[in-house]
């Protein structure tokens, strides 16, 4: 019966609630680790579903360091399980490998001369979104766990993720989907999984953070429209795919305008290819469209979706021609649970300051972290990469091929992220 005051109280604490802190050892020490792990990486960045090199560069470090990796999971992703001393909860940490289809332009000393094929096209290949600086985060996160394995309660799962970009050949999944498709959580459910993502929008040494919706859904759509040929001198013998086509797009962006309260949520819905006609002269029998959409309400995607697809087919009637929109998901919204939230940020509070605490507005890009977070409650942050003393707003950002992040970014966001895992950890 005494026990039962005691079960009481580890019952009725909430998911975000911290019985305990612990202390973060000192990241310093593995400074020169990561930074050497994250120039290797950047100067030979693989596609998605094509990080076979850094794969195995992973997988080696995971068994220096006695771990057992499980490789192959969504063709090169990589897992290992760390088990405390002690038991305890069973969380899952997650960081993205692949890279961009950008030539790189910084300068470095260790820039990028990679090149390859992306999707019949050829192209330089960047780590322009940071994924280097993730996978070298989670691999000095995973060293300070070991080290402090025995005392350790509860156990870990280092999730090295492939393809978050995109597959490189269109029509395949992404790498979250794909690893949960293969049973990444089969045998570890976890109860609660973290993740990070480098940022250029914020200085090193900040870190931001936001309870509930985070990153936007990202929808690829594809516009068909089809016409009927005919010599450039006479339009009205044939039908003009290419105007009905900047018509329906131009009709997208005045729904967006009128037709959705953005006040409410923001949308965002933009066109990235439009391809049609092979000659000056003659007007084709078909364009294509290929663009994005980004949502953070189910309801909203479904109802833009709708119009969307109604002003596709009014513009092309009225034109004479036909149109087709197809839609693909590729990540739902990136939600933080709001009840883990609460703990996360009190342990991004102890690990950086208060005053390094940035409340981040919505981000209109996405993430398939959360295919993830919706198995297990989830929490995403972000990690400054601005040197400080130069203003966010005039550096080159994410994607972009003069993309530069500051390595001392290493150092904040692996002490970050270990001050949320060992909070997590011994809270219970």
């Amino acid at each position: 019966m005494r026990a039962m005051p005691w079960m009481f109280l580890m019952l009725s604490l909430p998911l975000g609630a911290a019985a305990a802190t612990a202390e973060v050892p000192d990241m310093s020490v593995l400074q020169p680790k990561m930074v050497e792990w994250r120039r290797d990486l950047h100067q030979h960045p693989e596609l998605g579903g094509k990080e076979t090199r850094t794969a195995k560069m992973v997988a080696s470090e995971l068994r220096r360091l006695g771990l057992q990796p499980r490789t192959g999971l969504a063709h090169t992703g990589v897992v290992a399980v760390l088990k405390g001393g002690r038991p305890g909860p069973r969380i899952a940490i997650r960081a993205d490998m692949d890279a961009l289809p950008v030539k790189e332009e910084t300068g470095l000393p260790f820039a990028s001369s990679a090149t390859t094929t992306y999707r019949g096209q050829p192209v330089g290949v960047m780590h322009a979104c940071g994924h280097d600086m993730h996978v070298a985060i989670l691999l000095g996160v995973a060293e300070a766990l070991v080290k402090q394995k025995a005392t350790l309660p509860g156990e870990v799962m280092f999730i090295f993720q492939p393809s978050e970009e995109g597959p490189s050949e269109p029509g395949a999944p992404f790498g979250a989907q794909m690893m949960l498709d293969e049973g990444v959580f089969a045998e570890f459910k976890p109860e609660a999984v973290f993740g990070l993502h480098v940022w250029a929008g914020l200085q090193t040494g900040e870190v931001g953070f936001r309870s509930g919706p985070s990153l936007a859904s990202a929808d690829e759509w594809s516009l068909r429209v089809r016409g009927r040929q005919t010599h450039g001198s006479r339009p009205w013998d044939g039908v003009d795919p290419i105007t009905i086509g900047a018509q329906i797009l131009l009709g997208t962006q005045s729904m967006i305008a009128r037709q959705v309260n953005i006040a409410s949520t923001p949308v965002v819905l933009t066109a990235g290819q439009f391809n049609s006609g092979v000659r000056f002269n003659i007007i084709p029998d078909e364009a294509t469209l290929v663009g994005t959409l980004r949502t953070f309400d189910a309801g909203v995607r479904e109802d833009v979706i709708r119009r969307f697809e109604r002003i596709a087919a009014d513009y092309a009637h009225a034109g004479g021609g036909e149109a087709e929109l197809k839609v693909i998901s590729n990540a739902p919204p990136t939600v933080n649970d709001p009840v883990l939230a609460r703990s996360v940020d009190a342990s991004l509070r102890r690990a950086v300051g208060d005053d390094k605490v940035i409340e981040m507005p919505l981000v209109t890009v996405a993430e398939d972290f959360a295919q993830f977070a919706l198995v297990a409650p989830g929490a995403y942050f972000f990690v400054g990469t601005t040197p400080v003393g130069q203003d966010p707003a005039g550096m080159p950002i994410n994607h972009s091929p003069h993309y530069a992040p500051d390595e001392a970014a290493l150092g904040v966001g692996s002490r970050a992220m270990l001050q949320v895992v060992l909070d997590r950890l011994h809270a219970e």
